[in-house]
């Protein structure tokens, strides 16, 4: 595609705005010219993007991916050291549903193991859970690093945001999950099988867990995700209020998802926090886009 041209017997002022022949080929397509007293571009549309073929791609994102799979690896080698004590810890809001049966008199539930190689798998399943919490900032990193090349030095400035805050609202969300969410979860499911002897075991119990944990972890990172799409011109505020009601139709179905019990209010503790973080990142994108806004104005009347 070739880039439009100046109609027909109107120069353009090269002297004036110190661009060279060379440098025509820097403007984008579908880009105005500047008059010859505006003030110089600024360094995004100076900046060439590189290019790269299919190919080149494919082999950048495997890569990445095998970085990522290496640090995965090697944090889950010392997560596994500790996997036992990290079953144990993870096994507390079950364990004090337990002692509270045993202190009202009742005959406590147990964890129960039903097949030889669950054991191994569980500490398996705990340690790599451990691991893709602690390799997150690496992994974050390396998904920068896949999708920089794509963008502005201006948007490559948020690199590291996107891995800190990236990293601790995956953390967070884990967090909220283990803390909050998922003891109301097993405690209201507890309470509906009081009429049955209780049998739990250890597979299903840490499946339900890893499943309310890692849909947090993940569900949390919306604002994260929202922010960068608004900087990189994909969506804006306005559009995503203007669809916000199909924002919380597909975040309380994603709640659904999550969520084993059928009630309105443990269904609210997992989508109302996902709610307001959508949210947050609208208001993040709106003052990104004021600020931008006003930086482009002042430039222009510079």
């Amino acid at each position: 595609m070739t880039t439009p041209q100046p109609p027909e017997g109107e120069p353009v002022a090269r002297e004036a705005t110190g661009r060279t022949p060379e440098s025509e080929d820097l403007w984008p397509v579908g880009r105005t010219r500047r008059p010859a007293d505006a003030p110089p571009p600024d360094g995004d549309e100076q900046e060439r993007l590189p290019s790269m073929s299919l190919m080149e791609h494919l082999e950048e994102l495997r890569t990445r991916i095998v970085r990522s799979l290496i640090a995965f690896v090697v944090v889950l080698l010392g997560c596994w050291t500790f996997a036992k004590p990290l079953v144990r810890y993870l096994a507390g809001p079950i364990e004090k549903i337990f002692v509270e049966q045993a202190a009202a008199g009742q005959d406590p539930a147990r964890l129960l193991v039903l097949g030889v190689p669950d054991a191994f798998l569980l500490y398996m399943k705990v340690a790599a859970l451990a691991a893709l919490f602690l390799s997150a900032p690496w992994i974050l990193g390396e998904i920068w690093g896949f999708v920089s090349p794509g963008l502005y030095r201006r948007e490559r400035r948020w690199a590291l945001p996107f891995i800190f805050l990236g990293s601790g609202f995956f953390l967070g969300g884990g967090a909220f999950g283990f803390y909050v969410a998922f003891p109301f979860a097993i405690d209201f499911l507890i309470q509906m099988a009081g009429d049955f002897d209780l049998g739990i075991t250890v597979e299903r119990y840490f499946r339900f867990l890893m499943t309310v944990i890692l849909g947090l972890g993940v569900m949390f990172e919306m604002p994260i995700l929202i922010f960068l799409l608004s900087q990189i011109g994909v969506v804006t505020p306005r559009f995503l209020m203007r669809h916000f009601r199909w924002a919380v139709l597909a975040i309380f179905f994603l709640a659904a998802v999550i969520t084993p019990t059928p009630d309105v209010f443990n269904l609210c503790i997992f989508a109302l926090p996902t709610l307001a973080l959508y949210l947050l990142g609208v208001f993040a994108a709106w003052v990104a886009q004021k600020a931008r806004s006003r930086r482009e104005e002042a430039e222009g009347s510079g």
